[in-house]
């Protein structure tokens, strides 16, 4: 008789000793079929290797975890995803989960919630921490997050074009990256200044270091 099939993970994270440390807490249930390091990777490998969960962080390099999500979904791409990350702060959960994510733990709670997380993502059920489920819940009661100095002022686009100055590449860099003009990467960053009321790139900056999509 054969043995069930047991469920593919993928996972997305740019600390090599947070992954091995999850490669074991998950190897007893799951079957790991890759480990990529940035949000770029993850779209693609999400394409190549069909896992059934993507555990990924938010924080990564190139493109991070919620707009890898975002990319996932836009393409069609149903794949439950369980973000794993060192952000205790709500807003972040909340942007998860209003990109489709099926779950949020922080990393400290891992060896407790991961599977639990995981299990219920596979059932098409959404897990987030008891840490911060009050907060989120109550911040989904006030409505849309509309508050303008938000990431929701920005376009899927202005945002990796974001990310990627915030890591220091040029415009030049960017637009290889994204397969577009240097001039659109500057007409993106001048909407952007205005879109948030900021005057320099400096500000831009510092923006993505305050909303995760670069490491302080």
């Amino acid at each position: 008789m054969m043995a069930p099939q047991r469920p593919r993970v993928l996972l997305a994270d740019d600390h090599l000793l947070v992954a091995e440390a999850l490669k074991s807490l998950l190897a007893p249930e799951f079957d790991l079929v890759g480990v990529v390091e940035d949000g770029r990777a993850l779209v693609e490998a999400a394409g190549t290797l069909r896992p059934d969960v993507i555990v990924a962080d938010i924080t990564m390099p190139h493109l991070n975890g919620i707009d890898a999500l975002v990319q996932l979904r836009q393409r069609g791409d149903h794949v439950p995803v369980v973000f794993l990350t060192m952000h205790r702060d709500a807003s972040f959960a909340r942007r998860a989960l209003d990109a489709g994510a099926s779950g949020f733990v922080l990393k400290h709670s891992a060896p407790a919630e991961l599977v639990s997380a995981i299990r219920a993502a596979l059932e098409g059920k959404t897990y987030l921490t008891p840490q911060l489920a009050a907060e989120v819940f109550a911040s989904m009661k006030q409505g849309p997050q509309l508050d303008g100095g938000s990431l929701g002022a920005l376009t899927p686009r202005q945002r990796e074009v974001l990310q990627l100055a915030a890591e220091g590449q040029s415009a030049k860099q960017i637009a290889s990256t994204l397969g577009i003009s240097p001039r659109t990467v500057e007409f993106h960053k001048y909407q952007m200044m205005e879109a948030l009321g900021l005057h320099t790139n400096a500000d831009l900056i510092h923006f993505a270091i305050k909303h995760g999509l670069v490491e302080r």
